[in-house]
């Protein structure tokens, strides 16, 4: 079910749904689930540096293993860093029930910004 309209989506869909959910939250904010999300929004004021590249790069890796056993993670990278913070998180892995390929794009906002 799509979180926003209430509408029914098809299971790709639900899986980019669930992928942002699990990007987007800070751990300890669910309330009854407080290891749910990633470290990735507590990078959004870091310097954006190779450090925090490789920050998120783990964040990212390890918040999906634990919380989207739907999927399987092969790459993740960023694109587009520039001095406004902006940046963009693209993920590549497979579908593990049906071993299809997945790439998806997810636009963030690093770094202090002006």
């Amino acid at each position: 079910m799509n979180r926003e309209t209430g509408a029914a989506i098809s299971l790709p869909e639900h899986i980019v749904q669930s992928i942002a959910d699990i990007l987007t939250t800070r751990l300890g904010t669910r309330v009854m689930r407080r290891e749910y999300g990633c470290l990735l929004p507590e990078l959004i004021d870091q310097p954006y540096n190779d450090a925090t590249r490789l920050r998120a790069y783990a964040a990212t890796a390890m918040g999906l293993m634990l919380w989207e056993p739907r999927i399987s993670v092969s790459r993740v990278q960023f694109l587009g860093g520039n001095l406004q913070g902006k940046a963009v998180l693209d993920l590549e892995g497979t579908l593990i029930d049906s071993n299809e390929p997945f790439s998806l794009s997810i636009p963030l906002q690093l770094g202090g910004s002006a």
